[in-house]
């Protein structure tokens, strides 16, 4: 049902309502533009309004947390609430970021796909997905190997903005749990210190 939902508000509505484009122009480029703009300015607004749930909120304090015990991880900090409450909500390779990559790479390379039919087009978004999710997870590697490169420091900036809405700082007890669950899939039982 999720997925459906998901291709249903970030595909077939988007495809389907830039049929109003068309009162402005007709040129395919311009008519993906459109539909992309959309599908990124409903994908925002969707975390804008589930962001104002109480218990998104708390969903987001844990998802700041994971972030900030990664961060303490890989910056060989000790693994304790209060050391890791010092570490940003940040990261490079948040599954947040992933998905605004997805959704600006499918402007581009739909940009250039033409425009044909309604159902056409759908299957072509569908059909292509893996595709550009491949594109953007490698992008998401590269930001995260060369986070000093200014161009590199330019693609990474949307996402790390986008984090802002979806963690919250969290309290000690969400930090403990994440960092109870990284060590659960750590090698060596989960010793890191």
């Amino acid at each position: 049902m999720a997925i459906l939902l998901a291709v249903g508000l970030f595909i077939v509505v988007p495809t389907a309502a830039t049929r109003l484009l068309h009162r402005l122009t007709d040129h395919p480029f311009w008519l993906n533009v459109g539909e992309g703009g959309l599908r990124l300015a409903i994908f925002v607004g969707y975390i804008g309004f589930i962001s104002l749930f109480r218990d998104i909120r708390r969903v987001f304090q844990y998802h700041g947390a994971e972030h900030r015990v990664i961060n303490a991880f890989e910056h060989k900090s000790q693994l304790l609430a209060a050391e890791v409450q010092r570490h940003s909500m940040r990261h490079l390779r948040c599954g947040t970021s992933f998905l605004l990559l997805v959704m600006v790479i499918s402007v581009v390379v739909f940009a250039f796909l033409g425009w044909p039919d309604l159902w056409l087009r759908i299957l072509s978004r569908v059909a292509m997905l893996p595709v550009i999710a491949g594109l953007s997870y490698e992008l998401l590697r590269l930001c995260a190997r060369y986070p000093e490169c200014w161009p590199i420091r330019l693609i990474a900036a949307p996402g790390l903005w986008l984090q802002a809405m979806t963690t919250r700082p969290p309290d000690d007890h969400q930090v403990e749990v994440a960092i109870v669950a990284l060590r659960a899939v750590l090698p060596d039982g989960g010793e890191v210190n």
